[in-house]
């Protein structure tokens, strides 16, 4: 069922540009968002912590209407990527994309470290008809199930994105070697920075909105056993089909010693987070991690407001 709905609406927003089979399709998934918002009190529960610590001291209404934006937002987003297929329905304009290709000319490869924040499917997209001949290299969950899931890797992969995917209940070396083989060759591999698939997946530890958060050790060991650097990468929606990217500098991991590379990973790791909470003050509407997130309250930091 879910699988013939994707469908539906797929038709529906790629047929030609008619305004009312896009406006029937909006008001569709947004009267989906609205049944999560209304009847699903313990994601709407997340939302509020998380936007309470991101702007603490406020009232209520002001992160209930986060949450809803949250999601509206979510909505848009969900069409832009169905859009897809409209190859002239989406524009963006990239900020740092000198970077890559600097990284690019060296010939070294590198980590394309991307987010929950805006659309990064979208923009690995439109990153590859940027550039036709970027090696890009996209790391990507098993859902357990996946019949959504299944026809948007098929549409990466026929857009010339590699995916390689994981084994949400735990994946193998093998995930590892084929990245740092693909970085190796010249290749950009990319992946989330901002949520851990499955329980036993190595994690490491940073500061955020004062608060203890548990971010993936691969994309920053990937960056360290291969001596590429990790360019943060993050999406924003300026207006209707419309996005701005933003690439960080390159970021280069060292550890001399096998005894300095958990130090080197953490001072990653919180760049990284430093950089997203930066991102998210700017872009709070368009948060997409839905699952819980933050953890610990960091001694000293300042208390959150009552909601």
């Amino acid at each position: 069922m879910r699988k013939q709905f994707y469908r539906f609406l797929t038709t529906l927003v790629r047929k030609g540009d008619n305004p009312l089979l896009d406006r029937l399709a909006q008001l569709i998934v947004q009267g989906i968002a609205a049944g999560y918002y209304l009847f699903q009190p313990r994601r709407v529960a997340v939302g509020l912590d998380f936007y309470q610590a991101l702007f603490p001291g406020k009232r209520r209404i002001f992160y209930r209407r986060l949450v809803w934006q949250q999601y509206r937002n979510f909505t848009s987003v969900y069409l832009d990527r169905l859009r897809l297929g409209q190859h002239t329905a989406i524009q963006y304009t990239c900020e740092g994309w000198e970077y890559l290709e600097q990284v690019r000319t060296a010939g070294r490869g590198g980590v394309i470290l991307m987010s929950h924040l805006g659309n990064w499917e979208l923009a690995a997209h439109l990153m590859k008809q940027a550039a036709p001949d970027l090696p890009l290299l996209l790391y990507m969950g098993i859902q357990a199930r996946e019949a959504i899931e299944g026809i948007q890797k098929a549409e990466l992969a026929a857009g010339g994105i590699q995916i390689h995917a994981v084994d949400q209940q735990g994946g193998s070396p093998l995930d590892l070697l084929a990245g740092l083989n693909f970085i190796q060759s010249g290749g950009f591999v990319s992946m989330t920075g901002d949520r851990l698939w499955h329980e036993s997946q190595r994690w490491t530890t940073a500061t955020f909105l004062n608060r203890q958060i548990r971010l993936p050790e691969a994309p920053h060991l990937f960056a360290l056993l291969s001596g590429a650097p990790i360019l943060t990468f993050f999406s924003f929606r300026t207006a209707p089909r419309s996005f701005h990217f933003t690439l960080s500098a390159p970021r280069y991991l060292k550890a001399p010693s096998r005894r300095e590379r958990a130090g080197a990973i953490a001072a990653s790791a919180q760049a990284y987070a430093d950089l997203l909470e930066a991102a998210l003050r700017r872009h709070p509407g368009e948060w997409y991690h839905f699952e819980p997130f933050l953890g610990s309250r960091v001694a000293g930091g300042d208390l959150k407001s009552e909601i």
